[in-house]
């Protein structure tokens, strides 16, 4: 999906796109002091910047002082975005371990021109030390390069330059990732290593390893080999859905970005829902949403979108912390709403071996219903609190921005069309969504792109890629490691044993997982670490793997939201001015619907559309809805007017029942949802003559 980006241009929509933020494990008392609230007025682009790089590893690059450097980095980096172009359209397309070597290669050497090794090292010139981890990452695929086929024929016999090169690929990785990501990715990585290297029959630390996780240990040499010369080490499905699929989508966010499609949502959303009760939160939540569909970086978008949605919001009455926790959990939401999602969303539909837009219309129903339960909490608020929407005079009228921005729209229809009904691959119908998006922009001169732009993109386009990329190619010493050793397939049985072949249970305990990787990984690292280790478990009691992996996908996402580490409710907090930990819990409240609908997803795979008629489609979005409705109730504590203990456990229980795909619950759960319907009513008749 899926955050994390450091922007660069100066327009206030600006952002990255489809990227994963890099997290840091805590934060000190000093960090949560740096940023002033801004009840009053957005936010400078400097304050944005700082913000970022408060809470944000990956966006804390180098800004060059020589013009030399400058121009040395953006030349290369157009560079990079062209090579990726040119082989989405086919006119250039090498065989597979020579793509990925190179798109590795490339994006190793954005990292160490961008990152600097150390919080004290230069930001403004590149270090002697960072020049020799340049020279190793271009060494790396000019050797796969040139001795390709020998490489593929000694496949498990290498020779020793091959494993002088493999240990060069993992040692730079690893430091890329370090200065990328942070310590967590890294350090996990050396652990399965050094798991893998265990074991008396022929493992080079002759240590067993204890319980049902013994096995047989490999040679440096093995490891090596089955890193650097197969497509199941970090030359694996995450670094091929990172060099096709998700570097074209983020130069497709990138384009629009430029043209201006944040002004489009923001404008867009104010115009349909400002004027309505908790209209700034709504607006907030729409404009988060739609951006985040499009970037997929939640930490970016919360501070894209809540620089000018967060004080009008605490304007119109909301306190701090739920002023944050609105653009925390819109902002989130977005990896999960189709057309593109968030990065991890590429990599599943590639791991699972299904066509994306088939994965994209299973995603429908769960995200619209995971906005859904948000807005009804913030409708009952509203009502609660008696507040009114933003005066019409001070909206932007819909006419009015349809006909500024309204061709933007296209692109998102084109895309569409290209991914549902063209017959085109996802790598085609991107290519071609890209160059219409720069054709329509042409059409009005307020979105029109130079020539200069385009070239902006593009430098925008790699850079924004590194994380994303860097985190996909650490990824894969992980999935490598389990793959050589059979640990995936021993954690899920032993899962299985624990829980007792529990459902439940393990459910539980992979959710806990998600979380608990949430803290210190990125999303995507985080989702396939989980999806490798645990949805085997859930696919062995019998869920479809779809459903098993989308149920590890939300957890990963929703990491962001969490305390004790929540970066994007912090982001907004610090924003708002809130309090970061309470920003994070209320977060958690609002998004609560959206921690309850894996659940609901897994007991109830129709809401996941798997082979499922239209009327059954129709009937579970229905009654999921009216669950999410009747938990927005229970924790809101109010429908149209307060609701009482009884009516509040009520509607917990009747959301429980529509979680059921069974006829018998779905109707108890609608008959509940009447009664509290019916009986709040009528509560708010006999209150308003006293209110009077």
């Amino acid at each position: 999906m899926v955050s994390k980006i450091k922007k660069e241009t100066a327009e206030a929509t600006s952002t990255t796109a489809l990227t994963t933020k890099g997290r840091e494990i805590c934060m000190s008392e000093k960090e949560k002091n740096i940023i002033p609230s801004t009840a009053e007025a957005e936010m400078s682009e400097e304050e944005k910047q700082k913000l970022l790089e408060q809470f944000d590893k990956e966006s804390k690059t180098r800004k060059f002082g020589s013009p030399v450097l400058k121009k040395a980095y953006r030349v290369f980096a157009i560079i990079v975005t062209l090579y990726h172009l040119v082989f989405a359209s086919g006119l250039y397309m090498p065989e597979t371990l020579k793509h990925r070597s190179i798109h590795v290669g490339m994006i190793l050497i954005l990292a160490f021109m961008l990152y600097p090794a150390t919080k004290k090292a230069s930001r403004k010139v590149i270090a002697w030390y960072d020049y020799v981890f340049i020279a190793l990452s271009a060494a790396v695929p000019i050797y796969m390069c040139v001795d390709y086929v020998n490489i593929i024929n000694r496949a498990g016999k290498p020779d020793m330059m091959d494993v002088v090169i493999g240990t060069l690929l993992t040692l730079v990785v690893l430091e890329a990732t370090r200065r990328v990501c942070g310590m967590a990715l890294p350090i996990i990585s050396i652990i399965f290593m050094i798991y893998s290297l265990m074991g008396t029959k022929q493992g080079l630390i002759p240590i067993d390893v204890p319980g049902i996780f013994l096995h047989r240990g490999y040679t440096w040499q093995k490891l090596m080999s089955h890193f650097f010369s197969n497509t199941e080490g970090i030359y694996g499905s995450s670094v091929n859905v990172a060099s096709t699929y998700i570097f074209l989508f983020i130069a497709f966010g990138e384009v629009m970005n430029k043209c201006g499609m944040g002004q489009f949502f923001n404008d867009f959303a104010n115009a349909i829902a400002g004027g309505t009760k908790g209209g700034p939160a709504k607006v907030a939540v729409v404009a988060s949403g739609l951006l985040g569909m499009i970037n997929g970086a939640a930490v970016a978008v919360v501070v894209t979108t809540g620089s000018f949605t967060i004080p009008l919001m605490k304007k119109s009455g909301y306190d701090d912390e739920f002023a944050g926790a609105v653009v925390a959990t819109g902002s989130v939401g977005g990896q999960l709403m189709p057309p593109v999602m968030g990065a991890a969303a590429f990599i599943m539909a590639d791991t699972l071996g299904m066509k994306y837009n088939e994965l994209l219309l299973s995603a429908i129903i769960p995200a619209v219903i995971y906005y859904m339960g948000i807005l009804f909490q913030i409708q009952m608020r509203a009502e609660k609190m008696g507040m009114q929407g933003t005066p019409k005079d001070q909206l932007p009228k819909m006419s009015q921005v349809m006909k500024e921005y309204g061709h933007l729209a296209l692109p998102i229809i084109f895309l569409v069309y290209m991914l549902f009904f063209s017959g085109k691959t996802v790598i085609m119908a991107a290519f071609y969504t890209i160059v219409f998006t720069i054709i329509v922009a042409q059409c009005r001169k307020n979105t029109r792109m130079t020539f200069q732009d385009i070239l902006d993109a593009m430098v925008a386009s790699a850079k924004s890629t590194v994380s994303v990329a860097i985190a996909c190619a650490c990824v894969g010493i992980i999935v490598g490691s389990c793959s050589i050793t059979g640990f995936a397939l021993n954690m899920a049985n032993t899962i299985i044993s624990i829980g007792g072949k529990s459902l439940m249970f393990t459910l539980v305990f992979t959710m806990i997982t998600c979380m608990i990787l949430g803290m210190g990984l990125p999303s995507i690292p985080s989702y396939i670490i989980t999806s490798t280790i645990a949805a085997p478990a859930l696919v062995q009691l019998g869920i479809p793997a779809l459903v098993a992996h989308m149920f590890c996908f939300y957890f990963a996402m929703f990491a962001n939201l969490t305390p004790p580490v929540a970066l994007a409710a912090f982001a907004a907090a610090g924003i708002a001015g809130g309090s970061p930990m309470k920003t994070g819990w209320a977060s958690v409240k609002l998004a609560l619907a959206g921690f309850i609908l894996p659940y609901m997803f897994v007991y109830n795979t129709d809401l996941l559309l798997l082979d499922t008629p239209l009327a059954k489609a129709i009937q579970v979005a229905v009654t999921a809805a009216v669950g999410v409705f009747l938990i927005s109730t229970a924790v809101e504590g109010y429908l149209f007017t307060k609701v009482n203990i009884v009516l509040r456990v009520a509607s917990l229980i009747g959301a429980y029942l529509l979680i059921d795909s069974g006829l018998v619950t779905d109707i108890a759960g609608i008959v509940i949802c009447a009664v509290v319907f019916v009986f709040q009513k009528a509560a708010a008749k006999k209150s308003a003559p006293a209110a009077a």
